[in-house]
């Protein structure tokens, strides 16, 4: 039951390229957003469509695959956990943020 405390899985499709960070050490990190949609009929019988966007960031080799292989419109497979985290920003405010840390990546569609 460990492995369930904080997984998430998503099927997505990317909503523009990839940005990717090369840092100092040598690593890469990778940050994209990923739309998911579901529909369902409202009580007037309308057809609703609601679309939910996610954060996610990937690090490493699962970086160099996001930056060879993802661009906009991409459908993939993300597994990972939520992260929550705070910055600051250059005006002193401070902001909070979710984000899916990817640990796995699976490509569908063409």
């Amino acid at each position: 039951m460990n492995a369930l405390k904080n997984s998430v899985q998503l099927i997505g499709n990317l909503g523009q390229d990839p940005e990717i960070v090369n840092l100092d050490n040598g690593s890469k990190l990778a940050k994209f957003s990923i739309a998911t949609s579901e529909s369902y009929r409202n009580a007037q019988g309308e057809k609703v469509e609601d679309t939910q966007w996610h954060n996610i960031v990937a690090w490493g080799k699962t970086a160099e695959i996001v930056e060879n292989y993802l661009v906009k419109g991409k459908q993939v497979a993300i597994e990972g956990k939520l992260v929550h985290r705070s910055y600051e920003t250059k005006e002193g405010e401070k902001r909070y943020i979710t984000e899916i840390k990817c640990n796995e990546l699976l490509m569908l569609g063409k």
